[in-house]
């Protein structure tokens, strides 16, 4: 059985606070580095080709976001590893896939849910996701709690040493992420994909937290949802340099891993499908197991959705199970958020472990207004 994620909580100016996150999960860091730095030597990579790759994006990180490369370098004195190390887990997307460019890549798939208010039981936004990635993650991810004196809180749960994945702010910011791919990907770099996310956490308004997803140049593809606990919610199909919107339908929004926007379709090719086929019906089986509920949807609901098993292995849920790469690939992790009450329940390897450990931050979404 997984053991649940362990909270991690951090305060301070960036570097300090970098220093905490590094000391108190060093260990789970060491075993992320380890485990990619091992996957790349697979493809012929050994550790100075990795450092120079991950200290490529040092300049897109210093311009997007100065306080965050020292974070990370606070991080890696703390788990007392290399700075390149850091970079290398938070730009693992980027890097991965600039390694196996020669062969198919390995897809970090997802089925994402919000559940607007008008629609929810209690009249409180929903917003969930199964991570599916590679199995062994299970065994490195944490839940990242930050106290902040220049902004809202934040909440996250990432791969350790990551500085963000999914999660929620204090000001009722929520945001999950899917994997997409398209023909546009990787032609020029951009900002690592954590490192969006974790700014988007860090906005005390909704406008700002939208505005870094929908702006910022990235290296991939990728589709990034984001919420306001009191009732807002706009999914963002991201190629690398122009972002298209994919709204609710009657207060539900369901999102896999291929592209659903008509106007992204007729500008570029979704090439993801390939390696994710089954991402085409894992949104209709949640958007059907959830949609005759409308008025009175729960989050034990959106839970039982997302344990959904219709195609197993192939199924929203999957358990561990080589993917079309070979390698061992499962739903990793299934986060459930109600950002209103400041509420994040996670269970780890959830086909095998329906056991959730439940996190809180305590919200202030009034006050994260005013000070804006």
């Amino acid at each position: 059985m997984p053991s649940p994620p362990p909270l991690i909580e951090v305060s301070g100016p960036p570097r300090e606070r970098g220093r905490q996150y590094g000391e108190k999960a060093a260990s789970r860091i060491r075993r992320g580095i380890e485990h990619y730095s091992e996957q790349l030597g697979a493809d012929g990579l050994d550790w100075p080709a990795i450092r120079e790759l991950a200290r490529e994006f040092e300049p897109s990180v210093a311009r997007f976001d100065a306080d965050m490369l020292e974070e990370m370098r606070g991080i890696a004195e703390g788990a007392d590893v290399e700075p390149a190390a850091i970079l290398l887990l938070n730009a693992r997307t980027e890097i991965l896939k600039l390694a196996k460019r020669r062969r198919d890549p390995d897809p970090d798939g997802c089925t994402a849910v919000v559940v607007l208010p008008g629609i929810a039981a209690q009249g409180k936004l929903i917003q969930a996701q199964n991570w599916d990635w590679k199995a062994e993650c299970a065994e490195t991810a944490v839940v990242l709690k930050i106290r902040r004196e220049d902004g809202p809180d934040v909440l996250t749960f990432t791969e350790a040493g990551g500085l963000a994945r999914n999660g929620m702010n204090a000001a009722g910011i929520s945001i999950t992420a899917n994997y997409l791919e398209s023909d546009r990907d990787y032609r020029s770099a951009g900002v690592p994909l954590a490192l969006i996310r974790r700014k988007a956490l860090m906005e005390p308004m909704l406008a700002l937290a939208m505005r870094t997803i929908y702006c910022t140049p990235k290296s991939a593809s990728n589709n990034m949802t984001v919420s306001h606990a009191e009732g807002v919610c706009i999914d963002f199909e991201c190629a690398p340099d122009e972002s298209f919107q994919v709204h609710p339908e009657n207060g539900l929004l369901v999102h896999a891993n291929h592209w659903q926007s008509p106007v992204a379709l007729s500008k570029l090719k979704d090439t993801g499908v390939v390696n994710t086929p089954d991402s085409l019906y894992r949104d209709l089986r949640v958007r059907e197991l959830l949609g005759g509920k409308r008025g009175r949807i729960t989050p034990e609901d959106v839970k039982l959705a997302l344990f959904d098993e219709f195609q197993w292995p192939w199924s929203v849920c999957r358990p561990p199970r080589p993917n079309l790469s070979n390698n061992l690939s499962a739903t990793v992790a299934q986060v459930v958020m109600t950002p209103a009450d400041g509420v994040m329940e996670v269970a780890m390897l959830p086909a095998l472990n329906r056991n959730f450990t439940r996190y809180t931050l305590p919200m202030d979404i009034k006050a994260a207004r005013s000070a804006a």
